[in-house]
């Protein structure tokens, strides 16, 4: 039943004209930090910084990024939050319509395999623009016969202002009201087919219940401590201002262990240089538990590695990289996610499954059917181009395809059933995973 909605659901003849392309947010798959030219700003967030390490001295580099991207006057994500072509980076849902798509099937297949409960809460963590999610619910709207029977609703977690004003535009048309500031939610609406919508801050507010979580490029941009090895140990890697150079700013080391030196690196730890996101180890912890719980599934896409790259931190602005001391404010900030460290966060609570590479997923979850029909729809050239641009973007080793990664938490009993966990259920008796096993479309 499963593969038949899905082939269905990829075979709709509907589309749509192709998004423009730009870079992605991720245009250089070594991790590598880049330099380039400092871009403009009015130097805000440069001076309040300046002051502040004048007056205390050096920060960690999660707080120098906390400062830089959500500060309330002048951080980058509340003031800007530049996405799409226009903006500084460019997503993956942002090229083409079919990515969200996708992901939508993948929501519907996991509820149907674990038995259509009556309620079905889209959580979205750091939605963007609003674009996947809009995607995900056309796909909701195609097979709206098979999600009849069950209370649908749309949770948004989203700091920016600017970007919950956009969300609600696309997603709603504008339809939305401010809730009062006693209530949890701080806006909701009703979206364009008819799902109800509400707007959180935090992922703690949002109502527990049967909820099924994504996070796509949300993790990337979390504050991260940054730590070196040294002959005298491990020391954290600071950020300061330059006394030669008045209001710039400079890397430099503690002079000894601090906290989180001691807390977050690990005994055997192999690498001469680590990047630690605590916060994404909470997040991870508290979605973990709220599966276990309450049930569901949280995917995370994201680029990132398996506990092996060392200085991933890296500032983009116009789709360039750009230095990440320069123009604080200005540039978005980001560093790759470990998804070992958030593997041994969950804790046991769920199964986790991945990461798997981008282009192994999509294609598993037939992304090459899926364009080939729209190519068969396309009526001109220019269309059949951007289509299969979109495509190579996505999918190549050397573009997306193998610097974004797909990693999954799962309840338990949704691999292994409870009263045979000592057994190992035969193949064919538990549906596969959509997307981490390939998807027969017969």
């Amino acid at each position: 039943m499963v593969l038949q909605l899905a082939r269905r659901a990829l075979l709709a003849g509907r589309r749509r004209l192709p998004r423009p392309a730009a870079a992605p947010h991720a245009p250089l798959c070594s991790g590598a930090g880049g330099q380039a030219e400092a871009a403009g700003g009015d130097g805000a967030m440069l001076r309040h910084l300046a002051r502040k390490l004048r007056a205390s001295g050096p920060v960690t580099v999660a707080e120098y990024m906390r400062e830089a991207l959500t500060n309330p006057g002048q951080g980058y994500y509340t003031r800007r939050g530049g996405v799409g072509e226009s903006g500084d980076f460019i997503t993956s849902p942002e090229i083409s319509q079919v990515f969200g798509e996708l992901i939508g099937i993948w929501y519907i297949s996991e509820w149907m395999a674990m038995g259509k409960p009556n309620t079905f809460q889209l959580v979205e963590l750091g939605p963007g623009r609003g674009t996947l999610t809009e995607d995900i619910l056309r796909v909701f709207k195609q097979l709206a016969s098979v999600l009849s029977k069950c209370d649908v609703s749309v949770h948004l977690v989203e700091v920016s202002p600017k970007l919950s004003e956009i969300q609600a535009m696309m997603l709603t048309g504008g339809k939305v009201q401010p809730n009062p500031e006693d209530e949890l939610a701080y806006m909701k609406g009703i979206s364009k087919t008819g799902i109800p919508i509400s707007w959180y801050r935090d992922i703690q507010d949002v109502p527990p219940g049967y909820s099924f979580y994504l996070a796509h490029e949300f993790f990337d941009a979390l504050p991260i401590h940054k730590f070196q090895r040294t002959e005298k140990g491990w020391r954290e890697v600071l950020v300061d201002i330059d006394p030669e150079v008045p209001d710039q700013l400079r890397f430099v080391l503690s002079p000894s262990r601090t906290p989180a030196t001691q807390n977050f690196i690990q005994p055997e730890e192999t690498r001469d240089h680590v990047e630690v996101c605590p916060e994404a180890g909470v997040i991870v912890q508290r979605l973990a538990s709220r599966i276990e719980k309450d049930g569901g599934a949280a995917l995370v896409a994201d680029y990132g590695h398996d506990g092996t790259k060392t200085d991933t931190f890296r500032g983009f602005r116009n789709h360039q990289l750009h230095d990440v001391l320069s123009a604080p404010g200005t540039a978005d900030l980001t560093a790759d996610v470990d998804f070992s460290y958030l593997r041994r966060m969950a804790q046991g609570k769920t199964a986790t499954l991945g990461p798997i590479k981008q282009r192994e997923f999509l294609k598993n979850m037939g992304i090459d059917l899926r364009l080939q029909v729209l190519l068969q729809n396309s009526g001109d050239t220019a269309t059949r181009e951007q289509l299969l641009h979109s495509y190579d973007m996505l999918m190549n080793p050397e573009k997306m395809g193998d610097c974004f990664n797909f990693f999954a938490l799962l309840p338990h009993h949704r691999l292994v059933h409870p009263d045979k966990k000592d057994k190992p259920e035969p193949k064919s008796s538990l549906p596969p995973v959509a997307g981490f096993n390939e998807l027969l479309l017969k």
